[in-house]
């Protein structure tokens, strides 16, 4: 007898299930589970801790703690807070000073020393002195890197030696604090919260919180001053209160301290000698558009001034003048497109620091979706001052016509780089002579940047025009934030452009390909011996009309400057300037 096989279909609800002996993915390591909760707490009794606007400073608690951000952390930290691993590993890798190390790869050294290679460090011999280092320490133990604008362009160079700042830097300085194991922040002599109180400090918070100042008269001074927003931009303060006021509640203020413009130091400066001030503006300024709290922003080559305003901080929740909570303190990771107001917003937010398609603005939907008023540290900085010392003081300084006073950032080929205060409407040869010391030695003024990288460059032969706002678009340049540097003769053109266009190649987020390939491009073709007007033209056009932001926008300045004000200069660089492609042949 033939036995026949079975043919009967049978469903799939029927088959007997393959089952996996352990989950899909890597998984999380539960010993590297718990040394995190040791580290940031525990999660499981303090959600709060999970909040995705935490995410960057966790990344800093570990690369603090390690020395570098380990895939296998990063796994953890993403269970920790239960996140995907996509969104903790983009948001890390985003950022220049988190240092991801992949499964297999070797850590990097203990020590990092970067060099500043902003165009001030550049001109101050930071070339050469990265190349020195890189040849006299042991790359087993200190890796030597490049780095952007550290704020302090008036002691170029500049080098950071784990965090500790030093300028006027040379080899044997350096080799000194990596020997001596210097790393740490340089210490900072502040005003404390008891000796600004005794000069009137916090009178203008009391008045507000007491009934005895209205918004509407804060915002009539800001009008009757013309204070605008000292961080680049220039908007009129009270309109951008008004503005954020105008929005249904509730709302957020956020205070962009991340000034990363090449060039620019004069929020460092203000910071580290009365943060208090700072605070009142931002209190103040809270309280007027009925905000939740405050956010500041604080870019990461300010270590000091971080320890300064945590301390700040603290003095003033000590003393009932802001309630815990109120300010909130964060840091940025080493991006200075987080100076752009929406990037600021998403990194705030926890997440990679790309600025935001408008509209909406901030203003009408900013942080966690809420409206958001967005203030610079020193526009801030002024409105307790304007309110003690009154209007007048403020308002009646001017030169040209000009009204106001302005920080001016000075640094580059002058005798006596630093912070000046000086009347809105100054020239760069008055700045230069009666603030600046002169040029310095040996040199002669041929050209100077009024806005930093972005504000474009300007001949010597315009070195009387006023320097302030809406003065400088006729000669196709802007003030900006006020980071004037200024060039000499001794100083290669091509070196000046192509230093600029490499940070902004570098620093582009590489959202939209206007920016993120164009910068790359622009580079490219400046290193070559021959200059197509047409074709530098070409690309700036796109750049400019189709850029998300203000960096890829304003990245083709100082390339247009040179070819409008400096022409004929450039041949003198080795530089052929052709306008056609034709007319190379």
């Amino acid at each position: 007898m033939t036995v026949e096989p079975d043919t009967t279909v049978t469903s799939d609800a029927s088959r007997p299930r393959r089952t996996r002996a352990t989950l899909k993915g890597r998984q999380t390591d539960p010993d590297l589970l718990e040394a995190l909760r040791r580290l940031l707490g525990d999660e499981r009794k303090h959600p709060e801790l999970r909040r995705r606007d935490l995410l960057i400073e966790h990344l800093h608690a570990i690369q603090g703690a390690n020395g570098h951000l380990a895939l296998d952390w990063l796994r953890a930290l993403a269970s920790y807070m239960t996140l995907p691993m996509a969104a903790v590993y983009e948001t890390a890798t985003f950022y220049a000073h988190f240092d991801v190390v992949h499964d297999g790869e070797a850590p990097p050294p203990a020590l990092t020393v970067r060099v500043c290679d902003s165009l001030s460090c550049e001109l101050a011999g930071a070339e050469r002195l990265a190349k020195a280092l890189s040849d006299g320490l042991d790359p087993e133990q200190v890796r030597v890197t490049r780095a952007p604008c550290m704020g302090r362009c008036d002691l170029a160079p500049v080098v950071e030696v784990g965090h500790h700042h030093l300028g006027h830097a040379t080899p044997q300085a350096v080799e000194v604090l990596v020997e001596t194991g210097k790393t740490h922040p340089e210490a900072v002599l502040w005003q404390r919260l008891d000796e600004y109180r005794r000069e009137g400090g916090y009178e203008l918070l009391r008045g507000c919180r007491e009934g005895q100042v209205t918004a509407d008269e804060l915002t009539s001074m800001l009008e009757r001053a013309g204070l605008r927003g000292l961080g680049g931009a220039g908007f009129p303060t009270h309109r951008k209160w008004q503005s954020v006021r105008a929005e249904p509640g509730p709302r957020w203020c956020a205070v962009n301290a991340d000034e990363g413009e090449p060039g620019t130091f004069k929020d460092r400066y203000y910071l580290e000698r009365a943060p208090h001030q700072m605070l009142e503006g931002a209190l103040v300024a809270c309280w007027a558009v009925e905000a939740e709290g405050v956010y500041i922003y604080l870019r990461d080559e300010y270590p000091g001034v971080h320890r300064v305003l945590i301390e700040a901080i603290e003095e003033l929740e000590d003393a009932g003048i802001a309630q815990p909570g109120q300010l909130i303190l964060r840091r940025g990771a080493g991006a200075y497109i987080c100076g752009e107001e929406s990037a600021m917003i998403e990194s705030l937010e926890g997440k990679p620091g790309k600025p935001r398609h408008r509209p909406p603005l901030v203003a009408h939907k900013g942080l966690f979706g809420r409206p958001t008023l967005v203030n610079n540290v020193e526009t801030l900085y002024w409105i307790p001052v304007l309110w003690r010392e009154g209007v007048a003081m403020y308002a009646g300084q001017g030169r040209r016509e000009r009204s106001g006073l302005r920080s001016f950032s000075l640094s580059g080929r002058v005798r006596r780089p630093g912070v000046y205060l000086a009347p809105a409407g100054i020239s760069l040869r008055e700045l230069v002579d009666e603030y600046g010391g002169g040029m310095a030695p040996g040199h002669q003024l041929a050209g100077y940047l009024p806005g930093g990288a972005s504000g474009g460059i300007l001949p010597a032969a315009k070195a009387d025009i006023a320097l302030d706002f809406d003065t400088l678009q006729a000669e196709g340049c802007f003030i900006g934030s006020a980071a004037v540097i200024v060039l000499s003769d001794q100083d290669d053109l091509r070196a000046v452009a192509t230093n600029l266009l490499a940070f902004f190649a570098d620093e582009s987020c590489g959202q939209c390909t206007p920016c993120r390939v164009g910068s790359e491009k622009m580079l490219s073709l400046l290193e070559r011996d021959r200059w197509v007007v047409e074709d530098l033209e070409r690309l700036s056009r796109v750049m400019q009309d189709a850029s998300i932001c203000g960096l890829g926008q304003a990245a083709p300045n100082p390339v247009l400057s040179l070819l409008r004000h400096f022409r004929d200069d450039l041949g003198r660089h080795d530089i052929i300037v052709t306008d056609t492609a034709e007319g190379a042949c």
